[in-house]
């Protein structure tokens, strides 16, 4: 079929956006292996590292989101937009792509509004249960719409929508790991209960306070702890660690290997999180970042409690709540195997390849 398939795929900021798009993109090799696929990010964010990382070549692009409040990035957005534009419009020419791909991210703007313009076919894979506006305003140029929850007609053209569920990295969706196995990697006692905590790729301030202030009454309730602070948080909390009670990991290279040691899970809720962890299948406390666009980590975590798939708390009912529903969730088996019943239930194994499958239905035939 296509021989030298060209894509573009831009998608960065968090590994919520990164690794979609590597997925999206490991799916495409696999089908089309001497395809060219570059990838184009904002050039001070992590994708700058994550993608060279996984094998795929990167351009930046000088672009940020707008603040809140006034600030000097506010006053230089538009000049960083129109920069944004040209650079986008250069890549695009130069590249030629068949296909450009958005998974969100400060750069997917500017690259897939010069795309779609340019008539040349772009989709958005849209993670959340609630879009940001950048997609909104996205959503009416490119030509497909991949989304992950129901509803979403209600922000985009129902025509465009394809409900196919979130890429997840393929080392989940093929984990075998047995726990023992997975505990002997981190030297934990596989006759104790595993609380794994996860605060996102860039760490938690908020979930790394909360553990380091509940650490003593976890460790007296004989419960043992893999801990990932994130790497600016690293050096405040590392001397927390116990061997052989509490793991305190910077980042987790090996998820496969963390998520089959754990009982029970604390995570933020970004939507690739969400994802893998109903392919995972294991009880979730989710606590929502507040700090995000449109709230979208809490709609997304209580679209899984609203389902009884998951537990949900946020931050204003963490000093309150917290202890009481971990420890019950600990204690209550029985709610144990529910909510795995039911997170497995959501799972979409098979998204990456539906994914792709819907991309090869819009790719021009001069790609051929």
């Amino acid at each position: 079929m296509m021989q030298h398939l060209k894509v573009i795929i831009s998608g960065g900021g968090t590994g919520g956006h990164i690794y979609p798009a590597i997925a999206i993109a490991n799916e495409i090799k696999q089908r089309y292996p001497h395809a060219d696929i570059l990838f184009v990010g904002a050039s001070d964010r992590m994708e700058m590292e994550k993608v060279p990382q996984a094998g795929y070549p990167i351009k930046g692009l000088w672009i940020s989101g707008l603040q809140r409040k006034l600030t000097l990035k506010n006053l230089l957005f538009p000049i960083k937009l129109l920069v944004s534009l040209i650079k986008s419009q250069a890549i695009i020419n130069k590249f030629k792509p068949h296909l450009v791909i958005g998974t969100g991210g400060f750069a997917s703007g500017p690259l897939l509004y010069v795309a779609s313009r340019k008539g040349i076919p772009s989709v958005i894979q849209e993670q959340n249960s609630y879009p940001g506006i950048t997609n909104k305003i996205l959503g009416r140029y490119v030509n497909k719409i991949c989304v992950a929850y129901d509803g979403l007609e209600r922000f985009f053209p129902k025509s465009k929508l394809l409900f196919t569920g979130n890429p997840v990295r393929s080392v989940l969706a093929d984990n075998d790991i047995d726990q023992p196995t997975a505990l002997k990697s981190y030297a934990l006692n596989s006759q104790k209960p595993t609380l794994l905590v996860l605060g996102g790729s860039l760490g938690s301030q908020r979930i790394n306070a909360l553990m380091a202030s509940r650490l003593e009454r976890m460790v007296s309730q004989d419960v043992q702890i893999i801990w990932q602070c994130g790497a600016l948080y690293y050096d405040r909390y590392k001397h927390l660690a116990k061997s052989g009670i509490v793991e305190i990991k910077a980042y987790i290279n090996d998820m496969a290997m963390a998520f089959s040691a754990a009982d029970i899970i604390v995570s933020r809720a970004g939507a690739s999180s969400v994802s893998e962890l109903c392919l995972v299948g294991k009880p979730v406390l989710f606590i929502p970042s507040p700090n995000v666009a449109e709230n979208h980590q809490y709609k997304n975590a209580k679209a899984l409690a609203d389902k009884n798939a998951a537990c949900v708390l946020e931050e204003s009912q963490l000093e309150t709540n917290f202890d009481d529903v971990l420890e019950a969730l600990f204690k209550d088996k029985d709610q144990q195997q529910q909510l795995i019943k039911n997170i497995k239930q959501l799972a979409k194994p098979n998204a990456t390849s539906d994914i792709v499958n819907a991309l090869e239905t819009i790719i021009k035939p001069h790609a051929a």
